[in-house]
């Protein structure tokens, strides 16, 4: 934790990975080198006409796979919204030390690719079977603990017809940095399930119990509780902040007048049901338009219409889901800084 300003080692992870500018919430699918963007380790060099994925663990009949055989079986598309479990980690303090996310580690993309559930059923799962793991070609250290990249899901989530091992990016195939030749896609949960750079799946018969599940992406507020798994996003509204911006502050400039605030609101739990703005830091609400998602795991476009006064204003805006699940005013402190959807401000100068 600290509460000193971001040190090299932050700086360092800041170089290496990107978020969002607020300016491309005016694509409905992010263009992929705008699309946030985060490794835990290196990236790994494979060559697709060499690369080969396991299926096994659990199973009457392992196979080992290659992108022709993924091709043979039938083709899956999603729009899907991701969003990394650290995302406003920025805002806590103390601040836990890792990737500095303020609002911006999010994306929306068309992935394609074939399911899990398609896969599986080669396989034939046995009857035990109750979680599935997926490991990724990435190898690192973390906490001390040298490993290669690991996520589970639980078998009835893995069989989700909309979970894929995706091979496509936004119409063409995947670049390095996302997970070439193929990742896992897991619409609804946050960004770390959905390993990249796959090397193999395997059924488990008991629950998976590596690092990345028991000691990282847990909510804990306390170093020494065990807490709880990080799973589906919460909701949460960006808006793309109007005008121009200052340089270096990025507080926006616009003009007296009618002004048609636009933003994206997503969540994991269901669909976004409400989205309000205020364009005086929540001194008064307003209802804002929300529009159809582009598909049910993509994020929803919404807008407002804003007579802008004189002055200095900080707008925000903040979305509820069909669960019933809204925003926070202020950001909730966690030992990981997970899961920190509190609403964005967004300083603007009426001119």
């Amino acid at each position: 934790m600290s509460t000193d300003g971001i040190g090299l080692d932050e700086l360092a992870l800041a170089a290496r990975n990107h978020g969002l500018p607020m300016e491309a919430l005016d694509w409905e699918v992010t263009p992929i080198g705008l699309h946030y963007l985060l490794t835990h380790y290196d990236i790994p060099a494979v060559d697709p006409t060499r690369w080969t994925m396991a299926i096994d663990g659990a199973v009457e009949v392992p196979l080992v796979v290659d992108l022709d055989d993924l091709g043979r079986l039938p083709p899956r598309t999603h729009t899907v919204t991701l969003e990394c479990a650290g995302n406003g980690r920025a805002r806590l303090d103390p601040r836990p030390i890792s990737q500095p996310w303020l609002f911006h580690a999010v994306g929306t993309a068309r992935w394609s690719g074939v399911s899990v559930a398609d896969l599986l059923a080669e396989v034939r799962p046995r009857d035990d079977v109750v979680e599935v793991l997926f490991t990724g070609l990435d190898r690192g250290v973390e906490g001390g603990v040298l490993q290669d990249y690991q996520r589970s899901l639980p078998l009835d989530e893995a069989l989700r017809p909309e979970v894929i091992v995706a091979t496509a990016m936004n119409d063409a195939p995947l670049p390095p940095q996302h997970g070439a030749p193929a990742r896992l896609i897991v619409p609804g949960w946050y960004g770390m399930t959905h390993v990249k750079w796959l090397r193999s799946i395997s059924l488990l018969t008991e629950p998976f119990d590596g690092y990345q599940h028991r000691r990282s992406y847990r909510y804990r507020t306390q170093p020494d509780e065990p807490g709880r798994a990080v799973s589906r996003m919460l909701p949460r509204s960006l808006l793309r902040p109007p005008g121009i911006p200052e340089f270096l502050s990025r507080r926006r400039i616009v003009e007296a007048g009618e002004i048609t605030l636009t933003g994206r609101a997503w969540s994991g739990h269901g669909p976004i049901v409400r989205v309000e703005v205020s364009p005086d830091r929540g001194t008064t609400w307003h209802d804002a338009t929300v529009e159809r998602a582009p598909d049910t795991h993509a994020w929803h476009p919404w807008h407002w219409t804003w007579r802008a006064r004189r002055g200095l204003h900080t707008i925000v805006s903040r979305a509820t889901d069909s669960t019933g699940r809204s925003q926070p005013d202020e950001p909730e402190w966690n030992v990981g800084g997970y899961e920190v959807n509190a609403i964005q401000a967004v300083d603007v100068e009426v001119i």
